[in-house]
């Protein structure tokens, strides 16, 4: 933070407009320093430095010297007693978009950050910004100069800065998340002379591994990582790739990888920022298909149509278009054609979540996925189609046999989510604050392997004291860890297949990676139990190898 501090005032100082500015700085600020300093200097900018938590608020400091979190309807509450005073409010805060809508109620300009932004970006963000405004330009063109900054900088992060501002909100360029230092942990109230900028970063502290004191509040592991959860861990490019290809026309994004890796928490941040960008969205998920809509073609699409209609708040109109000799896939696409998109101002992004259960139909996924390709062709030189954009998320290879041009699985936007890397599990375990040494963290991804959901997890488990990393080690393999139902269920699967239980017993027993087979590799693969090393497998963690070993008897 000393350096983002000398950079703004190196910039400001050389500004034509540097005798208008006058630069306050206050550190490890306290919820009673932040009330007081807006009394006592009443700044036009208030800048803050720290750590955010979603809608859960902001990390300030109480009375203790303790991390508080401010609840985000406090701040608007303050906010809106200095309507009057405060011109721009300046959040250098990871997920903090949620605080810069609350308080744009009452100030008219807040730049927010709608996921976790590296130490880099933000700087180039900052200085940029103040450097425009030295200048004597308008926060709207300070905000997009310090966009630009994080771009001429090769900084792939300038569409996480969002200004809201009275007439738009802009966004800009790229977006990835860098990690955060551990050691960043100074606040600062600053400002400018006619500008005021306040900084409120968390004060750095030393955790135990059992330690129950996380930045944010813990969240259940189960399921997807909610959009504003400080859980959620980017893979850079994915994220920006999929960003920028959802606001292609005729964009189609395939998102593939094993059960709980994280696909459908990734589809929720694509919807979402397509959403940012005006777009509507509708997200199906197959499993919620009931049987009776599995046994044909027709009244499958027909259920598809209706979902996608309630999705879209429009009436159901499928009884005046679904008639007449023409086949269902040819009234799905008039339905789709001379009603929904025709009815749509906006683009519209659907997120079709866990296409696997139609695999297992095979007549209905040759209609369904054949007329996913046409549209996609469609979009390419229809005007109407072209508001079509398509997220289709599986976990399973696609063993049907497709026609390679009726196929949706052969073009767009391929995504394969990969395990965590090690820096991205060490950035995930100070989010739970909790202290390890290198040799700790190796012990993890040794029984971890980097999977999302077994790491997420384990930390879980931690931090809530209810188990050491020791522990864990102990029972994790067993019927008693907290990984008995996951562990169970694909030991069933994998028991009712002949073919794959001998390749998991040539996996589990050998001690390099081995040749089972392209089919039996890649279902093992679409199960999360190994991982590929050119054409061969090997087990994607001790976890995987103790416990199966265990259970099938082998020494």
């Amino acid at each position: 933070m000393d350096e983002e501090v000398r950079e703004i005032e190196a910039g400001l100082q050389r500004s034509k407009g540097r005798d208008q500015f006058e630069i306050i700085c206050k550190w490890a600020v306290r919820t009673d320093d932040l009330r007081r300093a807006l009394l006592d200097y009443e700044p036009q900018i208030v800048h803050f430095s720290g750590h955010g938590a979603g809608a859960q608020g902001l990390a300030l400091e109480n009375n203790s010297g303790e991390m508080q979190l401010v609840s985000t309807e406090s701040l608007a509450r303050l906010f809106r007693f200095f309507q009057d005073k405060v011109e721009c409010v300046f959040f250098k805060t990871c997920y903090s978009e949620t605080q810069a809508q609350a308080i744009h109620q009452h100030i008219n300009y807040v730049i927010g950050m709608n996921q976790k932004i590296g130490d880099r970006a933000a700087i180039e963000f900052a200085v940029g910004f103040y450097d425009a405004l030295g200048a004597g330009r308008t926060y709207d063109e300070a905000y997009e100069l310090g966009c630009a900054s994080i771009d001429l900088e090769g900084i792939p992060e300038s569409s996480t800065p969002v200004l809201k501002s009275p007439g738009n909100i802009y966004k800009a360029g790229k977006s990835h998340a860098s990690n955060l230092s551990p050691e960043q942990g100074r606040g600062e109230i600053e400002d400018g002379g006619d500008r005021n900028v306040i900084r409120l970063p968390k004060k750095p502290e030393q955790v135990t591994p059992n330690s129950t004191t996380s930045a944010f509040p813990l969240e259940e592991p189960d399921g997807q990582v909610p959009l504003n959860s400080a859980f959620y861990v980017e893979r850079p490019p994915i994220e920006t790739d999929c960003y920028e290809a959802i606001l292609r026309t005729g964009a189609l994004i395939r998102v593939k990888a094993p059960r709980q890796m994280g696909k459908s928490s990734l589809m929720k941040r694509i919807l979402h920022h397509a959403e940012q960008q005006g777009y509507q969205t509708v997200c199906i998920n197959f499993q919620e298909a009931d049987a009776e809509f599995l046994n044909s073609s027709e009244k499958f699409l027909q259920w598809f149509s209706a979902s996608i209609t309630y999705g879209l708040n429009l009436p159901d109109k499928l009884t005046d278009h679904w008639k007449g000799i023409l086949g269902s896939k040819n009234k799905c696409t008039n339905y789709f054609q001379r009603y929904l998109l025709a009815e749509i101002a906006n683009p519209v992004a659907l997120g079709l979540d866990e296409v696997d259960e139609v695999f297992k139909h095979p007549e209905i996924a040759q209609e369904f996925f054949g007329l996913l390709r046409s549209w996609h062709e469609r979009a390419k030189n229809e005007p109407l189609w072209q508001k079509l954009r398509l997220v289709i998320v599986h976990s399973k290879e696609v063993y049907i046999p497709l026609n390679i041009n009726q196929s949706p699985f052969n073009v767009g936007l391929p995504i394969e989510l990969p395990e965590l890397t090690q820096a991205q599990v060490q950035d995930l375990i100070q989010r739970y604050s909790i202290t390890w040494s290198n040799a700790d963290v190796n012990q993890l991804m040794q029984l971890m392997g980097g999977h999302p959901y077994l790491v997420r997890v384990a930390l879980y488990q931690i931090a809530r004291r209810r188990m050491t990393l020791e522990k864990l080690q102990q029972i994790a393999p067993t019927e008693e860890g907290p990984y008995g139902d996951h562990l169970r269920r694909h030991l069933l699967n994998i028991e009712n297949d002949a073919k794959l239980l001998a390749a998991i017993r040539q996996v589990i027993t050998a001690n390099s990676p081995v040749d089972v087979g392209t089919t039996e590799a890649f279902q093992l693969r679409s199960m999360g139990l190994v991982k590929l090393q050119g054409n061969d497998v090997m087990p994607l963690c001790d976890l995987y190898r103790k416990y199966f070993c265990d259970r099938l008897g082998i020494n």
